[in-house]
Order: C-alpha cells, then structure tokens, then sequence
C-alpha cells in the first residue's frame, strides 16, 4: 500500500503524473523507491495556482519586466521588494530562480524565513556556507546562487548589519533578494546595496482575472455579487482573495455574495447600509440597542463594524470638514478596539461619533 504523506513533504520537481482511477491523486517516486500518493485537493490554492514563470505573474508587468530583462542580460542585481503582503514579491522572485536554474532550482538556492531565522548566527551560518560554496555553471546561464530572504524586516539590526558584509564579501557568485512588508526596517545601509521595487496593492481589474482562472479550473459555481465580494474583502492581496475563494467553496456548493460575507464573518453591505442609518438617524439608544441585537444575532464584530461604516462615510455626501473628522474619529475607535477596549463602550462612542456628525450636517445646512 503507498505511504501517504504531506505534499510539503515532496520536491515538486520529483512528481510524475499517472493514469488513476482518482483523478486527484498524484504519484512521486522519492530517492528511497516507493510510490507515495499525494491528494492535491488539499493543497491550498495559493500554492497550487502560484504564477510558475515571470509572464504568470499577475500584475506589476513594468517591475516584473525590468526584473526578466536583467536576468536574461545577466545582469541581476541584489534586490529589495517591499509592499503589502499577497502582492507577488515572493512568487516573482521564484518565477526567476525558476528561469535562471531551472531543475537545479532547489540547489542554487537558500530560501530563509527570516521571522523564524532573524538572528546573526543565521547570517554567520547558513548565509554565509551557502555564500561561500563553489557554486555550478550551466552553460550559457548564470552561475550565481540566490538567497531569498522572506521578511526581512523582522531581521534584528545586529543581523542586518552581518548580512551587509556578507552581501559586500560573495556577490561575485551570489545573488540577495530581500522581501519585506515595511522598507522603513531596513537598514539604509541594505537598502543602498540593492534594487528596490515597491509591490503596491493589486488593481481589482487583475484580482478578478486571476480568481476567474482559478473558477474555471475549479469548476466553481461563483456569482457575479461573489466575485465583486472577493475583490472588495482581498483589498488587493491576492493571497487573501484565493484564501477566502477556498474556505467559501468548502462551506458552499454554490458561491454568491451572502457565501462570502457568511464565511468570512464580514458584516453584508446591506446590514452595513442598515447600521449606517440608524446611526444617522435614530437616537442614541435605539440605535445602540439594534446595532447590539444585531451583532449578536449575526456575530459580527464592532471593529469590522467600525471599519465599514468608515468606507460607508466615503459614499455619503457632506461637507469635508465635517467627513475629515468623522474619519478621524472612527479610527481612534478601531485603534481602541485593537487593544482589547470594552465593546459597550466603543458602541457608545461610535454613536455619540455620529451624533455630533449629524449635528454638524444640521448647523452646516443652517
């Protein structure tokens, strides 16, 4: 009987795909000689549809173009990629280790997490053996290593700072990319020694290509309203997006825009739209009662409460001066709820927030 194991278990580079009577089973054949089976329907999504070359990348096409013309010139220098997560930094630079070793892709390179492996002793270790190794030629490519350090913005400085000299000592035959969410904990003298690119949140226009793929690969049944939901919840993180199209497929048949906003315990625009009008419109303690029996009937949370009615403000006309400071004063209730403030309280002053937004809007029509 095969042994099954897990697919992280498996260099991807090992599988052989054969006839079976189950179509969602792979086998591989490992070094040691069995026949192992995987299922790939638990894969996630994120990884199974991860862009395998740069033209699948989904979005950036100046960055991701600027970064497959240096490495077809042989001209790829240290890089630093920083911006939100989901935005395919990570997936970028694995679509050109892929170009530039192609089945030699897991020897050339060393991939670190650098949340997990942040100290200097990862830096005088792992970094620099791997730096320091002769590395191997093939053909006409480029025999430069690559070290792929993910988040490196949670390096300590004391690691930086080795890692600055290593960069300076091995970059005759190895290359850096660095990838972070926060540019500002880098260290400058990192920051000079690479190229940066900035990954800003994907457009909805490329988040939607790419969960149509992933729908029509999968066979999925999704509305038009569950699309737009996924679009809207990712806020540009594809990562996010491709998450959520998971979890909501294996809790519904059928995907529509109530599927989603169940799922992912996301207030509905319409109970958004509903909130949004008794606090405009009803008294402080009717409204506080209703909006309580609702986050209690529907276990919404206040903070995503708060943070919907701050998008719903957007749509509303008033005058600036009086929308500046309604924002400004729902983000002081998200920052005091994100520390564990009592909710009661923070309903009320989410309330009092809007009574004397209302008032404003009364002495402005005056």
């Amino acid at each position: 009987m095969a042994e099954a194991i897990s697919p992280m278990d498996i260099d991807e580079d090992d599988a052989v795909q054969v006839n079976n009577n189950n179509n969602n089973l792979t086998t591989l054949k490992p070094n040691k000689g069995k026949n192992v089976l995987v299922d790939t329907k638990a894969t996630p999504w994120v990884e199974k549809y991860r862009p395998q070359s740069l033209a699948d990348v989904a979005a950036h096409r100046d960055i991701v173009d600027t970064i497959d013309r240096l490495t077809s010139e042989n001209r790829l220098p240290h890089l630093l990629l920083y911006g939100p997560p989901g935005t395919g930094k990570t997936s970028t630079i694995l679509a050109v280790a892929r170009k530039l070793y192609g089945a030699h892709y897991h020897n050339m390179i060393l991939e670190l997490n650098a949340s997990d492996d942040r100290g200097i002793d990862v830096v005088r270790q792992q970094i620099q053996d791997f730096a320091s190794t002769q590395s191997f030629s093939f053909g006409a490519k480029a025999s430069v290593k690559l070290v792929l350090l993910d988040e490196a913005d949670a390096m300590t400085k004391d690691a930086q700072f080795a890692l600055r000299r290593v960069i300076e000592k091995y970059t005759k035959n190895t290359r850096f990319a660095l990838i972070c969410n926060n540019v500002n904990k880098i260290i400058p003298a990192l920051q000079s020694r690479c190229t940066r690119f900035r990954f800003a949140p994907l457009d909805p226009i490329h988040v939607t290509d790419r969960l149509k793929h992933v729908i029509k690969a999968e066979g999925l049944d999704v509305s038009e309203s569950g699309l737009a939901a996924f679009v809207r919840l990712s806020n540009g993180d594809m990562r996010k997006a491709l998450n959520i199209l998971q979890s909501t497929h294996m809790a519904s048949s059928q995907i529509t825009e109530e599927a989603v906003y169940l799922c992912t315990g996301n207030p509905l625009p319409k109970d958004i739209e509903q909130i949004s009008y008794w606090l405009l419109n009803e008294s402080f303690a009717d409204s506080f009662k209703r909006i309580s029996d609702m986050k209690t009937t529907k276990g919404l949370a206040l903070v995503d409460i708060a943070r919907e009615v701050t998008m719903f403000v957007f749509k509303i006309k008033m005058p600036s001066g009086v929308r500046v400071q309604l924002i400004n004063d729902l983000a002081d209730i998200e920052y005091r709820l994100s520390f564990g403030c009592n909710d009661k309280l923070q309903l009320g002053s989410l309330i009092a927030t809007f009574t004397r937004a209302r008032s404003a809007l009364v002495a402005a029509a005056k």
